[in-house]
């Protein structure tokens, strides 16, 4: 996530975390046959997330080998690779009318909107054509960028934002699983992987400037940044923050809370789902490119922990049973946003 130029957080002692079991079973989630309510290819796609899988990619990702992935460096790039080549593998390609998976952004226009000199960068896109409204379009989206090395020391953003960029890859998996079997979402899925997040929100800027699919046919974009953690206020708790869901449409909270009680039932925190909130968290993610164009978002994040921006983000620190259901979580709401009969409105400004 964007920093701040000014500081504002306060400074946490560093808290030891306890190693968890992974499963990769539903026996930790509140989901069953029964309160799906007959739902197996929702059910069957949910399943794909997991645990493991999530630990697998996050543990390259956020490797010393990606160098902090920091705005067009070879260890960004590197990363880059490795999510392509997960969509390969699952037969993901991307959108009709582009030649490969990347959306250029240059450093020109970068320059431009942030004042800085930064390489050229690229966005990641694929993309699941809807089976009945393919025009009609459900952005989830991550950046994979992070800050780099300083000082000799690689920055490795497990949770900012390997756990987004992962969730996204997870969610894709799950998605496609379902078209596999005949059950694909009937509106269109675009998986979205932005660069220049933490330089000032480049990738996301640009592909709203530049847009793949009309915004006026985007029907809501679910942004995931930073959800592997807990911040000191919830230690230990099953939570997620969510932020801007009811900021220009109200359909899109109220089938977020939906999902999350047919799912895994985890304590929705609204503290920070407010524009003139002192974090201003509703402005430091690429979901607000999104919102000023007036495109429906949630923003889904686990609040501001020790490690935030230090070299000490690491993966051995990830929850990550609370980063699979958190992931579910969106997965069920993605899934009702490209299903439901009609889509949903703008009723706020």
């Amino acid at each position: 996530m964007k920093k701040l130029l000014i500081p504002v957080f306060s400074v946490f002692l560093l808290l030891s975390c306890e190693t968890r079991n992974v499963s990769n079973t539903l026996q930790n989630s509140n989901l069953t046959e029964s309160n799906i309510k007959g739902d197996k290819a929702f059910l069957s796609a949910y399943k794909m997330i997991n645990a493991d899988e999530l630990k697998k990619n996050l543990y390259v990702i956020a490797s010393d080998e990606m160098e902090g992935r920091d705005t067009g460096s070879k260890g960004q790039k590197k990363a880059g690779e490795y999510i392509i080549n997960y969509y390969k593998n699952l037969k993901i390609s991307y959108p009709k009318g582009l030649d490969s998976y990347y959306q250029k952004v240059p450093s020109e226009y970068m320059k431009k909107k942030g004042g800085e000199t930064l390489p050229d960068s690229e966005n990641i896109l694929a993309f699941i054509e809807g089976s009945e409204k393919p025009d009609e379009i459900v952005v989830v989206s991550a950046h994979y960028d992070h800050v780099g090395i300083k000082k000799g020391v690689i920055y490795n953003g497990a949770d900012d934002d390997g756990s987004g960029t992962v969730a996204v890859m997870e969610i894709a998996k799950a998605f496609q699983k379902a078209k596999q079997e005949g059950k694909g979402p009937k509106r269109s899925i675009l998986f979205l992987h932005v660069t220049g997040e933490e330089h000032g929100l480049f990738g996301s800027e640009y592909y709203t400037d530049y847009p793949v699919f009309p915004l006026a046919n985007t029907v809501a974009d679910l942004n995931i940044d930073m959800i592997g953690r807990d911040d000191p206020e919830n230690r230990g708790k099953q939570y997620v923050y969510v932020i801007g869901s009811d900021m220009l449409s109200s359909q899109l909270k109220i089938i977020n809370e939906t999902s999350n009680k047919r799912t895994n039932n985890l304590e929705l925190n609204y503290k920070y789902d407010d524009p003139n909130d002192s974090q201003r968290l509703y402005y430091r993610s690429d979901h607000y490119n999104f919102a000023k164009n007036n495109v429906p978002v949630a923003f889904f994040f686990d609040g501001i922990h020790e490690d935030y921006h230090k070299p000490t983000d690491d993966v051995d620190k990830i929850d990550y049973l609370l980063l699979e259901k958190r992931t579910q979580l969106i997965f069920a709401t993605a899934w009702e946003l490209a299903n439901r009969h009609d889509r949903i409105v703008i009723d706020k400004n």
